[in-house]
């Protein structure tokens, strides 16, 4: 039986691997010239994938948004940490300061509710290409499929929420 199991996993691995080949990725616009991080073109198609394809494990994956104000550090190159763990995924992101203080997976609305379980944020230290190192805010977020965007809400420090789409696409065995 795990023999079994083995080979499934081996031959599910070679087929994501095939389409991840075959498969266009989302296509980001030039950045802005305030330095801001590229958004993912609205036209773009990500790379589809469904969950149970990845092992558990620990990956490394893009995550996009619909904004140039909300996205990656750039330290990161716009990527975050992928934990697969008995099939359900979670991304740790790091962002560009301590701005942002909670997120809600789902819509503003819903996390202004009573009871709304909201995303606690991390310290992060980041290092930079000149060396230098600043402490922002990380967030681990629940992710529910690979390459489809799906809702998630941000508070800043000035107490207002804000709906994003967000996407976890091209997750890659991390080294």
């Amino acid at each position: 039986m795990k023999k079994k199991n083995i080979a499934i996993s081996l031959l599910l691995f070679a087929l994501l691997m095939t389409a991840g080949c075959s498969t266009p990725t989302a296509k980001t616009s030039e950045p802005a010239e305030s330095g801001a991080p590229a958004s993912v073109s609205p036209t773009a198609r990500p790379q589809t994938s469904s969950s149970a394809t990845l092992a558990d494990g620990v990956y490394s994956a893009e995550f996009t948004t619909d904004s140039s104000m909300f996205h990656v550090n750039e330290a990161k190159n716009g990527k975050g940490v992928l934990t697969v763990k008995d099939g359900k995924m979670t991304i740790h992101i790091s962002l560009a300061s301590e701005n942002i203080v909670n997120l809600f997976p789902g819509k503003a609305e819903d996390a202004k509710k009573d009871g709304a379980v909201l995303l606690q944020p991390t310290k992060d230290t980041m290092t930079y290409n000149d060396g230098t190192t600043e402490e922002v805010y990380g967030f681990d977020i629940p992710v529910p499929a690979i390459g489809e965007s799906f809702d998630l809400a941000i508070i800043g420090t000035k107490g207002t929420w804000y709906d994003h789409k967000v996407t976890v696409s091209n997750p890659e065995p991390a080294a």
